[in-house]
């Protein structure tokens, strides 16, 4: 396996597929990414070209671990060195890496992936390989995906200790806006807020402020990279939320009161807590309509914890 971007979810991956007894080395721009990750012991190279010539030679898995933008320059490389490995990625939106992975003409071995792990770190230091230990790791099952490279790809994601959720692109974004796109910018304007109350009110902030604003301490160039790919589902959250919000500042204004907003989010969360995941069984890769059955079963709350 090869591994383009040693970050946090790119080297994480390095160390768990490692851990699980791969022969995995990785690519990072960075040349002190690189010499922290040799310094732990890892076959990590600033040369894009070599560690892409040795994908081609062993048939590897090639894995796309960067952000967004740097996508498209990735791409151009793997389809000079190594345009027929199988190809995925851990990016936080599928369907603009989906686009870019057929204009450059590798579309025919590419599966979207997304583990839906990590932490406000960044860069080797913050990798960890336990970090997808029983976490949800989103696999593509969109129309003409080839079952070889989708299996190896499942199977990454289950040696690396995660349960995998068959999805399709379109469907994932819109999804992941609303869970992890969305609660990035909440808390953007929920640190915002506090800060703007002045040191009385960092000085008396406490658990519920302080679960709020997590993801704020996230570097603002890594949440526009994972979130502006996905202006489009991203504003259509966005203007639901405002609008909730509106209702409440009205409710608020008129009567004191919150309307409704507190016992519907109340609800919803109750509802997450109660949401139990359960096992795809029923289905074996390359039958009649496998990727569609498996679609719906994901779509449905089905995981998969072995390969089918």
């Amino acid at each position: 396996m090869c591994v383009l971007g040693t970050g946090l979810i790119g080297g994480s991956v390095l160390r768990a597929a490692t851990a699980a007894g791969y022969r995995a080395w990785g690519f990072n721009r960075s040349s002190v990414g690189a010499r922290a990750a040799r310094a732990d012991g890892f076959d990590v190279t600033e040369d894009l070209s070599s560690a892409l010539n040795r994908a081609a030679r062993t048939e590897a898995l090639i894995v796309l671990a960067v952000p967004m933008p740097a996508v498209g320059q990735l791409l151009s490389a793997v389809r000079t060195h190594a345009p027929n490995c199988a190809l995925t990625d851990v990016v936080s939106v599928k369907a603009p890496v989906a686009a870019a992975v057929r204009e450059y003409g590798l579309g025919a071995n590419y599966v979207g992936g997304h583990p839906m792990a990590g932490t406000a770190e960044s860069g080797w230091a913050a990798t960890d390989p336990e970090l997808f230990r029983d976490a949800v790791w989103a696999v593509g099952v969109d129309a003409g995906t080839a079952r070889q490279a989708w299996t190896t790809v499942v199977r990454l994601a289950l040696d690396c200790g995660s349960v995998v959720v068959p999805v399709v692109a379109d469907e994932h974004d819109r999804a992941v806006a609303r869970i992890s796109h969305l609660p990035h910018v909440l808390a953007e304007a929920l640190a915002r807020a506090g800060a703007n109350g002045g040191e009385l009110a960092l000085g008396l902030a406490a658990g519920s402020f302080r679960d709020g604003t997590r993801v704020a301490a996230t570097a603002p160039d890594l949440v526009r990279a994972i979130c502006e790919p996905n202006s489009v589902a991203l504003l259509e959250v966005l203007d639901e939320t405002l609008r909730a919000l509106g209702a409440a500042r009205e409710s608020l204004r008129a009567n004191a009161h919150l309307g409704e907003l507190v016992d519907s989010g109340h609800g919803a969360r109750e509802e997450f807590d109660r949401n139990r995941r359960w096992e795809i069984t029923d289905i074996r890769v390359g039958e009649d309509n496998w990727l569609e059955r498996l679609r719906e079963a994901g779509r449905r709350g089905g995981v998969l914890t072995r390969l089918p």
